[in-house]
């Protein structure tokens, strides 16, 4: 029996659509979760084959294939008290084909071995067959956070505090119970020092389970091309990667308040939340950020009959690019004369959307987006590459080949699609 609220504390590591959901939860229902942090510490722990811990999926109850699920970001508390990144050096003979996935012991070869931590520090993460030392990446240059009481702000602290920190690793972590990485504090690492830092935080990975097993962070045209062809056992093909829902955007907007609408590829979506970063420049130009164990609270509901390629962002009205965001009544006040004067009618209300595009590298992933627009409003591809420059732009969620590109939609297209309603409650009840 589908629940109102559903609360979601397993974890996994890859999306397979052949494995049970949790919930369902309603049509409307809330879903409450507590994630284990993203990248550093499931990049450090060998035995399962993802860069990422994330919830298993939970189904919503009478979403279809074919349908999409509008997921607002109702909350978003950040509950780490410390946690450890920096730049990554994958290292040759710890991994077949893929550092985030095939994970390798050097000695015995055995892959996602089983490990256990003796002491801190990089090379504590011993296989249990042969007590080597299993180490797909090593850090190359490295920062640790230290968070005040209110999760309102960090500061990166000097060497031999994050060395105290990693004694207790797993706790500044707030690691989840059922969470199975090892935390990244572990490292003991961080020689960038007395950095202070807003918290802004955003959910990195947040979607719907691919059609396809995919590790959780490879869910996305960047990362799920390093699957094709892929020498170990979750190898894709070309056109198996079409059937990824791209949940890893890595997309600075997706933050409380927001809303993302995912497709449905899958009976019931399995929506599916984690890798929480504290905060987060546009591009995660190094490649990680403070990844944080967090409470997320969403609130689901089904558009029936959207088919989506990928995900569609609506971000606070605060967040909106200053060309996309709504015009003011002084400024159609201005446009009505102009077309008074000239005799011709304004177009009807628009509204900007953003839409996720990603790809092998950036200019693929803005195709992706644009051309995602243009099917999905049956848009001619030259009509939309000119609204989207000026009543929009294209911003980068994470290199090498993650975008949201935003354009206001005119209404008649939206509401063709069964989104007018959506987008217009959204911005106008922010």
């Amino acid at each position: 029996m589908a629940k109102q609220i559903v609360h979601a504390d397993d974890m996994s590591w890859v999306l397979d659509p052949g494995e049970p959901f949790l919930g369902p939860v309603r049509d409307g229902g809330v879903i409450v979760v507590r994630t284990s942090p993203g990248c550093w510490g499931p990049m450090i722990t060998p035995d399962y084959p993802s860069g990422h811990e994330v919830t298993k999926p939970i189904a919503v109850d009478g979403a279809e294939v074919g349908d999409a699920i509008a997921v607002k970001v109702r909350r978003v508390r950040v509950l780490s008290l410390a946690t450890t990144s920096g730049t990554d050096l994958p290292q040759e003979e710890h991994f077949i084909g893929d550092p985030f996935v095939a994970k390798r012991c050097p000695n015995c070869g055995t892959i996602n071995p089983k490990t256990y931590v003796d002491g801190v520090g990089e090379g504590s993460i011993k296989c249990a067959n042969c007590h080597s030392s299993v180490q797909p990446f090593r850090l190359e240059s490295t920062y640790t956070v230290l968070m005040d009481v209110d999760r309102t702000l960090a500061v990166t602290v000097p060497p031999e505090v994050a060395g105290e920190i990693a004694k207790d690793a797993s706790s500044f972590s707030f690691l989840p119970p059922s969470s199975k990485q090892y935390s990244a504090n572990l490292m003991a690492r961080g020689e960038i020092a007395g950095i202070v830092i807003p918290l802004k935080p955003m959910v990195g990975n947040l979607g719907t389970c691919p059609a396809v097993p995919i590790p959780s962070s490879h869910n996305a045209g960047d990362f799920g091309a390093f699957l094709v062809g892929a020498p170990h056992e979750y190898a894709l093909t070309e056109e198996q990667l079409e059937m990824r829902t791209d949940g890893h955007m890595d997309i600075n907007e997706v933050v409380e308040g927001s809303i993302v609408i995912c497709p449905v590829k899958v009976e019931g979506g399995g929506i599916y939340v984690g890798d929480v970063h504290a905060m987060m420049g546009d591009g995660e130009i190094a490649g990680h950020t403070a990844d944080v164990s967090a409470e997320v609270v969403l609130e689901v509901s089904i558009v029936k009959g959207l088919k989506l390629e990928g995900p569609i962002i609506l971000p606070r009205p605060e967040d909106l690019p200053q060309i996309a965001r709504l015009r003011t009544p002084e400024e159609i006040e201005k446009a009505k004369k102009i077309a008074a004067f000239w005799g011709f009618q304004l177009l009807e209300e628009s509204l900007p959307i953003q839409m996720v595009g990603t790809g092998k590298d950036l200019n693929a992933a803005v195709e992706c987006a644009l051309s995602r627009i243009s099917r999905l409003f049956d848009m001619p591809l030259p009509e939309v590459r000119n609204r989207c420059t000026i009543t929009g732009e294209a911003n980068i969620g994470r290199l090498p080949g993650v975008v949201n590109v935003t354009m206001l939609v005119p209404r008649h297209d939206l509401e063709s699609h069964g989104l007018w309603n959506l987008v217009r409650s959204h911005y106008l009840s922010s």
